[in-house]
């Protein structure tokens, strides 16, 4: 089993910044990635960034590209996504997931193990 604790949610204004944390613990892959996505009230679940242990190769949904940034902390099992020029559309619940890494690393069905979300609410 794999738990994962996110954290570092919060409101802020357009245009400002917050960065999530997700922390992995437990009996954890060697070769894994680890995704965040997000679900707003109403929608499904999608995919927003995903960060492949074995090669540090990041992958970002195009909503996102060039305003937030994967990155992780081997040592500490951590990964993070920080988040600039924060929109109103990003308002969202976010979610870590945990999987082995495959090609469908944009796919929910990925991800083997999940967090308990955290939210980030951005104002106009």
């Amino acid at each position: 089993q794999v738990q994962l604790v996110e954290s570092g949610g919060g409101l802020v204004q357009a245009g400002g910044s917050l960065r999530l944390s997700c922390a992995a613990s437990g009996r954890t892959f060697s070769t894994y990635a680890m995704g965040w996505f997000r679900q707003a009230p109403g929608k499904e679940r999608e995919f927003v960034a995903a960060i492949r242990r074995s090669t540090s190769s990041t992958y970002y949904a195009d909503s996102v590209k060039g305003r937030f940034t994967i990155s992780r902390d081997n040592a500490k099992n951590t990964v993070y996504l920080q988040m600039n020029s924060l929109k109103p559309d990003d308002t969202a619940v976010y979610y870590c997931g945990y999987g082995y890494f495959s090609s469908s690393y944009d796919a929910a069905s990925t991800y083997n193990y999940w967090g308990q979300g955290t939210q980030v609410t951005v104002s106009s």
